[in-house]
């Protein structure tokens, strides 16, 4: 009974660590999302510079990582190489950008609620973009799957009662480059063994992605700012929407790191759901039934697509035990017929 109960506690604790995890992370990324669209909404706060606000949050980042790598030396910087950087961190870098420009610059136009039905099209352009590269196998199933993930959000589209051309174009635009950055990550870095913790990652990507917002902002937003008297750098609300997306970085990596990115997928679903619940109870947007059908058809899909990724975790993990058991077993053959040509070596010296 006694390892029993042991077993049984630490099983429980690991349950209940995991479940604090994707609650840290579901409560910083609903947060974050809540704060920008509060921030840049016009009928709110009403500072609608989505490039001013993505390089103060990739400044503060920055400015944070570099204190914590150089300064505390809280993690090891890796070994840089001028070629990796230029061949991998920039284009990731370039990516995350517009990534984060396009994304903070949808919530200006459109709802909460519905941008959350359609980045429910991140598995549809992951999976696009990786068979384009050669990173996934192409399987009928699985594109009638993204199919009807595409047909459930074109459904909430429809259903739509604040729909804007413009929005969707910058939000479907975000969906594509961060899709594009995730594959570029399994190719540019994932391939030559370089792994970056968000710290690091941060420290290396942050700068880059500030370097690439510049030029933008000073054509599209510096002379609005400008000739703008009214407006002050609110620190308070800046600097705690920094931090928030600081943290987020850090709990995607304690997320991913200690359960999955499984686990995070499945916990995306549910922070979408609660997000287009705070929507229209306490926003007040308007989440009609069409926009629920659809989404809820997209959803089912989603849900299938992450059934189908543990499924094929699974089989990856049996065929590795299988590997190890054989590899045991021949190591064990090999041992005994060498104690048998041992014995009778010495048996013949006898």
């Amino acid at each position: 009974m006694g390892k029993g109960g042991s077993l049984s506690e630490s099983v429980i604790k690991k349950i209940l660590l995991s479940y604090t995890y994707v609650a840290i992370w579901i409560f910083l990324s609903f947060t974050v999302i809540v704060y920008n669209k509060y921030i840049l909404d016009k009928k709110m706060y009403g500072w609608p510079f989505p490039i001013s606000l993505t390089m103060i949050h990739m400044s503060f980042c920055a400015a944070l990582a570099f204190i914590l790598v150089r300064v505390f030396k809280i993690v090891e910087p890796m070994t840089m190489t001028r070629d990796i950087y230029l061949s991998s961190v920039v284009p990731i870098g370039a990516l995350y950008s517009l990534s984060l420009w396009l994304s903070n610059s949808a919530y200006i136009y459109l709802s909460v609620s519905f941008i959350q039905m359609l980045k429910a099209l991140m598995p549809v352009a992951v999976y696009s973009i990786g068979v384009s590269f050669k990173k996934e196998t192409f399987k009928t199933n699985t594109m009638m799957n993204m199919l009807s993930i595409s047909v459930g959000v074109a459904i909430a589209a429809y259903g739509e009662a604040r729909f804007d051309t413009w929005g969707v174009i910058l939000q479907l635009g975000a969906v594509v480059f961060e899709a594009t950055r995730l594959v570029m990550i399994q190719i540019l870095l994932t391939s030559k063994g370089i792994t970056l913790n968000p710290i690091t990652s941060l420290y290396y990507v942050a700068p880059c992605c500030l370097a690439f917002l510049v030029v933008p902002w000073i054509y599209v937003e510096y002379p609005i700012l400008r000739d703008s008297s009214s407006f002050h750098l609110d620190y308070l609300i800046f600097g705690t929407n920094s931090f928030c997306a600081f943290a987020l970085n850090l709990a995607v990596f304690l997320l991913v790191g200690k359960t999955s990115a499984l686990t995070m997928n499945v916990a995306g679903v549910v922070k979408d759901w609660l997000l287009i619940a705070f929507s229209w109870s306490v926003i007040k947007d308007t989440v009609t039934p069409i926009n629920l059908v659809g989404y809820g058809l997209a959803f089912l899909g989603v849900a299938y697509y992450n059934h189908l990724k543990l499924q094929a975790l699974k089989a990856k993990e049996a065929q590795k035990k299988v590997a190890q058991a054989d590899e045991e077993a021949n190591n064990r053959l090999l041992e005994e017929k060498e104690d048998e040509g041992m014995g009778k070596r010495n048996e013949s010296q006898n």
